[in-house]
């Protein structure tokens, strides 16, 4: 059975390479494991005054994290961590109190940059904060990506055979967790 996955990419650039791991991610997934973008870009700033009338944004965010199967972040790293508007859908799909939409959702991270770190640092801010929320997080295999554009194709495969063996790892590890902690 195919699961649904709420994807978070904390890049909203339009040539994002974040999203376009993303995509890779998806084309390796195919058949198993369906991708949801989650639309974070258009989220207010957290104000728990907007609770009296929510943004459509808001509610739309909680809707597909509560019906989907599990949770995939995908982050690039700005000064050392990964950027404010995963943090704020992270606090938006906490709230109202007592409605935590995270909560118990099977859950990993990856992400890539230029760097040879491959947004490590970011990745582990993350993780951390998704743990607080009760997310599952699957904590191997970690996928801490320096991006080489020559390894992709447009169309979101992956041309470099050891970058689309160790791609596919991660993403069969991921199914797995989905399947055990769903």
């Amino acid at each position: 059975m195919v699961k649904t996955v709420a994807v978070m990419v904390g890049s909203l650039r339009k040539e994002s390479i974040n999203n376009k791991l993303m995509k890779a991610l998806q084309k390796l997934a195919d058949g198993r494991l369906q991708f949801h973008l989650l639309h974070i870009g258009d989220l207010p700033h957290y104000d728990d005054d907007l609770w009296a009338d929510p943004p459509e944004s808001v509610l739309r965010l909680k809707d597909r994290v509560e019906h989907s199967d599990a949770v995939l972040a995908i982050t690039p790293e700005y000064n050392r961590s990964y950027p404010g508007v995963i943090k704020n859908a992270i606090d938006w799909a906490t709230r109202p109190y007592g409605q935590n939409s995270w909560k118990g959702k099977p859950a990993a991270v990856t992400g890539t940059s230029p760097g040879v770190i491959g947004a490590a640092m970011a990745q582990a801010r993350l993780k951390n904060d998704m743990v607080h929320v009760g997310m599952v997080m699957m904590s191997t295999p970690e996928a801490y990506i320096q991006w080489h554009p020559e390894a992709y194709a447009a169309d979101g495969s992956v041309t470099d055979e050891k970058t689309a063996k160790f791609l596919q790892a991660y993403v069969d590890a991921f199914a797995g967790w989905i399947e055990k902690h769903g």
